[in-house]
C-alpha cells in the first residue's frame, strides 16, 4: 500500500473520528480522550495521529478523536491546549516544527509559552528531510549540484514549503556550509512545491523524505542527500548530507505528543505508559515504516524534553544569524 492509499483508508474514518464525544461515548461511559492537531486532515501529521488514536481505543479501553484545528503553522492548535483543562483528557500530537520553530521565529505572537503551557508525553516517530535536484540539473549528487550552484549563482535556488520552518532554515544553512548562494523560493506548501521541482522550474527543493522518496523511486527527481547524522532506514541507499562534505545535521524531523501543564502526573504516566507498550510492538513498526514512512522512535517526557532544549539551543544561532523576520 502505498502511503497515499494508506492517507486515503484513514481518511474513511474522518467521520467517525472527528464525530462529537457524545456520540463517541455511547455505549460506554468513559471520558473522551481528544488529540488535537494543528495541519490539515489527510496530511502526514494527521494521518500519524489517528494512528496512534485508533491503538490508543485498543490499548486504553476508551474513546479517542482526533480534532484538527489547521492554521498558522500549528500555532491554532497549541493555542486551543494551552487553554485546554488539565485533566488528562486534551492531548497535542504535533510535529517539532511547531513547538521549535514556532517559538525561535514567531515567539513574539504566541499566547503560549512551550516550557510554561506545556507538558511532553512522548516522542513518537522520527523522519528524515532530504535535499533534492530537478533532473533538468543533470546532477548526481550534493557535490555535482554545488559545482552546478557556484557556476550559475543567478538561477541557483530551492523551493521550500514556506518560509520560517525547517526546510527553510535547512537550505539556507546547506547554502552557508557549502559556501554558495542559494536564495529560498517560498510555497504555501508542499504539493505547488513538488509540481515546480518536478517541472523543472526550480532547481532544487527541500522536503521531507514522505514527499521526495516516492518520485527518486521513480527517476522523476534526484535526491541528492538527508540532513541527517546517519542514514535512514526508510532510504538506506541515500546518503547523508555530511558523507558528502556538507555538515548539516539537524534535518531529522520528529512528532510528538504535549499535554497541558498541570496536567496530573498519574495521567501523563498512564498516556506515557500506552504509547511505550504500543511503540514496542513489532507490527506498529512496520506499520509507521512502510505505510506512513516514519520510523518508530519512542522518548519518555524527560528524553523528549531534553531532545526539544537541544533542538533549540541549535536552532537558534543559525535563525538569529540568517536575519529572518517574519512578517
Amino acid at each position: 500500500m502505498t502511503r497515499r492509499k494508506a492517507l486515503l483508508a484513514l481518511g474513511i474514518g474522518l467521520g467517525l473520528a472527528t464525530a462529537s464525544p457524545l456520540l463517541q461515548a455511547q455505549g460506554g461511559d468513559k471520558a473522551v480522550i481528544r488529540i488535537l492537531v494543528g495541519l490539515p486532515a489527510g496530511g502526514g501529521t494527521d494521518a500519524i495521529a489517528r494512528y496512534f488514536a485508533e491503538q490508543l481505543r485498543a490499548e486504553l479501553g476508551q474513546p479517542v478523536i482526533v480534532e484538527n484545528k489547521p492554521g498558522a503553522g500549528g500555532r491554532l492548535a497549541a493555542d486551543a491546549l494551552a487553554k485546554a483543562a488539565p485533566d488528562g483528557l486534551t492531548y497535542m500530537i504535533a510535529p517539532n516544527a511547531t513547538p521549535t520553530f514556532q517559538t525561535l521565529v514567531f515567539g513574539h505572537q504566541l499566547r503560549w509559552d512551550l516550557w510554561r503551557d506545556f507538558a511532553p508525553v512522548a516522542g513518537l516517530v522520527s523522519y528524515p528531510i532530504g535535499l533534492a535536484a530537478s533532473n533538468a540539473l543533470k546532477v548526481g549528487n550534493a557535490r555535482e549540484f554545488v559545482a552546478w550552484a557556484k557556476a550559475h549563482p543567478a538561477q541557483a535556488s530551492f523551493g521550500t514549503a514556506g518560509m520560517g520552518g525547517q526546510t527553510h532554515f535547512l537550505g539556507v544553512q546547506f547554502a552557508k556550509v557549502a559556501g554558495i548562494e542559494l536564495q529560498p523560493t517560498p510555497y504555501k506548501g508542499t504539493p505547488p512545491m513538488m509540481n515546480d521541482l518536478l517541472g523543472g522550474h526550480i532547481p532544487a527543493g527541500v522536503a521531507l523524505i514522505e514527499s521526495l522518496a516516492p518520485q527518486h523511486r521513480a527517476g522523476t527527481l534526484r535526491l541528492l542527500g538527508i540532513f541527517s547524522d546517519k542514514r535512514s532506514p526508510l532510504l538506506p541507499e541515500v546518503p547523508t548530507l555530511a558523507e558528502q562534505g556538507y555538515d548539516v545535521t539537524l534535518g531529522e524531523a520528529w512528532t510528538a505528543m504535549w499535554a497541558p501543564a498541570k496536567t496530573p502526573g498519574a495521567e501523563l504516566e498512564r498516556m506515557q505508559q500506552a504509547l511505550a507498550r504500543i511503540l514496542a510492538r513489532p507490527q506498529v513498526g512496520d506499520h509507521l515504516r512502510t505505510q506512513l514512512a516514519v520510523v518508530p522512535r519512542y522518548l519518555d517526557a524527560g528524553a523528549m524534553a531534553a531532545e526539544q532544549r537541544k533542538e533549540l539551543a541549535a536552532w537558534e544561532p543559525i535563525i538569529k544569524a540568517s536575519g529572518f523576520k517574519p512578517e
